[in-house]
């Protein structure tokens, strides 16, 4: 069966989070009514906070998955939530000129402080918490990249400080060549925060299919016609698409690139250095570093990236892609690094200009899809939400043409 969606395998092995308590999410097997305003494709942390945005607004919502809620990439999440997207600004200001990426880094860095108020004022038990995040040269960006890319941080109003070797070694006792540290970050466990939204939109009235796929869409006039998987028709005014990294696949092209990531995470209370509680660390390297502890003491690292849409399967590669990532690590803190408790792996899907791609499909009517995450899939499942919520509530967010198809 043919499906409109790139599907594909999106994770692989144990994460850590899918060991923890409070993360299932009830969710009906059958199409509870065939006629909706909304119909949500996509069960995740893009499509959980899709619908909150929409819920309270006398419309009937319908969210569909081909699995059960949470158990796509919202698991594989290292949720390093932050307002720096992968494109350093000046790099970003090179590409689409001064205007254009600003907005573009002001936009990440408010979804980072609109998300985390809403969490707060939900009350959603998922370990959030306000973060710091430390940026390092690498064989990427050096000491000089930096601090023309501070520069251009605080000249759009984004705090940013520089650290030179010196008052790096000094602060944090770390060698490398410069660092900058900014304030609006944060970090959760993603499969209670997805879970959490979910409850809440199910509050207020929000239904979910699990185990069902949409395999086409058709535009008929002012609604859309949309097949299941079930061979169930649902008739919507509005279709969704918050399926992460399995693309449209009417709207993937070149631009879209499907990489391999791998991450581990240690038994609680690793040692580790004081200050790495208040900070989500990552480097200006390819491939480059991340990392942060949680909040029983856990050390989490990523990275290793490859562009391989199938690499992250390989039991053989975890393997030894974890060892690189415990060394590159101990050799940072200079600590030993124990063996890893969780070790997983995932796909994930970027853009040239690291830009999500949000809006309208081309050739359907009121038919939106948000892709093209990057490694920035929280931030950006908030300004989709904010941005497409507006569009289906017949207003224009005024940055919808910073992310829109092209």
């Amino acid at each position: 069966m043919e499906t409109i969606t790139r599907k594909r395998k999106l994770r692989s092995f144990q994460p850590l989070w899918a060991t923890t308590r409070k993360i299932q999410v009830a969710a009906q097997q059958r199409i509870p009514a065939n006629v909706v305003d909304v119909l949500i494709v996509g069960a995740g942390i893009g499509g959980a906070l899709m619908a909150l945005s929409l819920a309270k607004r006398n419309m009937t919502i319908l969210v569909v998955d081909r699995r059960q809620p949470v158990q796509g990439s919202t698991l594989a999440s290292t949720a390093m939530i932050q307002h720096e997207i992968d494109m350093p600004l000046h790099r970003l200001t090179a590409m689409l000129g001064q205007t254009k990426a600003r907005r573009a880094w002001q936009r990440s860095a408010k979804a980072v402080e609109t998300l985390t108020s809403l969490v707060d004022n939900l009350g959603i038990d998922c370990h959030l918490e306000r973060k710091y995040s430390l940026y390092l040269a690498g064989n990427a960006y050096g000491a000089r990249a930096l601090a023309t890319e501070a520069e251009a941080r605080e000249k759009a109003g984004i705090s940013a400080v520089f650290f030179n070797a010196a008052q790096l070694r000094e602060k944090f006792g770390l060698e490398r060549t410069a660092a900058i540290a900014s304030a609006i970050s944060a970090s959760a466990n993603p499969a209670q925060l997805t879970a959490g939204l979910w409850r809440e939109a199910q509050a207020d009235g929000v239904a979910i299919v699990g185990d069902t796929e949409i395999t086409d869409v058709r535009s008929l006039d002012d609604w859309n016609a949309a097949a299941t998987s079930k061979g169930e028709i649902i008739q919507a005014r509005h279709v969704v698409f918050c399926t992460g990294y399995e693309f449209l696949d009417v709207a993937a092209n070149q631009e879209h690139r499907i990489f391999s990531t791998w991450a581990l995470a240690t038994r609680p209370h690793h040692p580790r250095p004081r200050w790495l509680k208040d900070y989500v660390l990552w480097e200006g390297s390819d491939p480059y570093l991340y990392f942060r502890s949680t909040a029983d003491g856990r050390l989490m690292v990523g990275g290793e990236d490859e562009e391989s849409p199938t690499a992250f399967q390989d039991p053989i590669k975890l393997k030894s892609k974890s060892k690189t990532l415990r060394a590159k690590l101990s050799a940072l803190l200079k600590i030993p690094i124990a063996e890893p408790a969780y070790q997983w792996a995932a796909a994930f899907g970027a853009t040239a200009d690291g830009l999500p791609i949000i809006g309208s499909v081309p050739g359907l009517n009121n038919v939106y899809a948000v892709m093209g995450y990057g490694g920035n899939g929280i931030t950006y499942s908030q300004i989709a939400a904010e941005i497409v919520s507006s569009a289906i509530l017949g207003q224009q967010d005024p940055d919808s043409e910073l992310f829109a198809f092209r």
